[in-house]
């Protein structure tokens, strides 16, 4: 598939949503970056997670009291993954370089490749969302189906019932599988990689090492196979449901957009920042616990237009962001409630395995 280009010049919305957005911040006198508070959750979860992974790994609980630890190790693993990897990754937990790298780097702790990572979501989904063989976001096949585009088979009839565990395997599947498949055929989906240098190469092979060291090798040799199998999939199936849901609930929703360049000019009929609004939904963005927990991640909206910006600012800018798109006649998609959003979610992959 060649790679699809945006229409330029249609209109100046995007002019003058980022330069309402800017004169906010000029307004404000705050940095665009992440502020004490996110730093103060960053360290919070970074120490609950080392204090659990010590007492579940050397301290041997008991059952009773190690299922229950493991299924919070699997949810703050997402929570690091939504608080402070994606923002460090973006370049906007904080104003120094450095900090927002080791921030990004977190990834590699969590079974992820940063390196991958910044390829396949920063540069790929983030420019070509939402368009079948460019975003590896909404690539599943055969077992789902998240487009029309994409071909239907029998067994989609009943994704809406079966996606529930599936989603349980991707963090699994992403520490096994996914991050190698793009490392050794150069590609994420059909997009090539840009060549690494030596020292991504030898980063890539160091963090996968350190993982299966601290994650398999160790745990086995300490509490043995069973133990650790049993509590390592506990971990890992939670992770994977939880970053899954809040992944797909910001795409694949009824509503949202999966537009295809056309054949004759291989373009996108709409200029990038439209291309975001149409294909990105939000929810529950009053829920303020579910925003902190999240990192701003029911906020896809902002962080699609503003990928630079922390999270922490997405209640503030969303405002603008509204009202913009409410003059320039462009539909805002959100969803008030999360659970409207799931239910919205399952609803469009049973329409998707009906469709032909």
């Amino acid at each position: 598939m060649q790679t699809p280009r945006f229409i330029q010049g249609r209109g100046d919305f995007h002019t003058v949503l980022k330069n309402r957005v800017n004169q906010y911040f000029t307004d404000k006198q705050r940095p665009m970056t992440g502020n004490f508070n996110l730093i103060f959750k960053g360290i919070l979860f970074s120490l609950l997670y080392l204090v659990i992974y010590v007492h579940l790994v050397f301290f041997t609980p008991g059952v009773w009291i190690a299922i229950p630890e493991c299924i919070f190790f699997g949810l703050l693993t997402a929570a690091i993954g939504f608080n402070v990897m994606h923002d460090g990754a973006h370049g906007s937990f904080s104003k120094y370089k450095i900090i927002n790298k080791a921030a990004g780097a977190s990834l590699n702790f969590l079974g992820g490749s940063a390196i991958m990572w910044n390829m396949k979501h920063n540069i790929i989904h983030h420019t070509y969302t939402n368009i079948d063989g460019m975003d590896d976001d909404i690539e599943a096949r055969p077992w789902l189906r998240f487009a029309t585009t994409q071909k239907k088979l029998k067994l989609h009839k009943y994704q809406q019932h079966y996606f529930w565990f599936l989603y349980s395997l991707l963090h699994l599947i992403w520490i096994f599988k996914t991050d190698y498949d793009k490392y050794f055929t150069g590609k994420v989906g059909a997009v090539p990689l840009r060549k690494m240098t030596a020292w991504e190469h030898f980063s890539f092979w160091a963090a996968k090492a350190i993982y299966a060291f601290m994650f398999v090798v160790l745990p086995i040799m300490l509490l043995g196979f069973a133990t650790w199998l049993i509590g390592f999939l506990i971990i890992t199936m939670v992770t994977g449901l939880a970053i899954s849901i809040v992944f797909q609930l910001a795409h694949t929703v009824e509503h949202t957009e999966f537009p295809m360049p056309t054949e004759i000019t291989g373009k996108i009929e709409n200029e990038w920042a439209i291309h975001q609004i149409n294909t990105t939904a939000n929810f529950a963005t009053k829920n303020k616990t579910i925003s902190w927990l999240l990192g701003g991640l029911n906020f896809q909206i902002e962080h699609h237009l503003f990928p630079r910006i922390s999270h922490v600012h997405y209640p503030a800018i969303s405002k603008i962001i509204k009202k913009t798109c409410s003059e320039y006649g462009i539909d805002y998609i959100e969803f008030p409630k999360m659970r409207q959003a799931i239910v919205s979610h399952i609803h469009y992959l049973k329409k998707l395995g009906q469709l032909a």
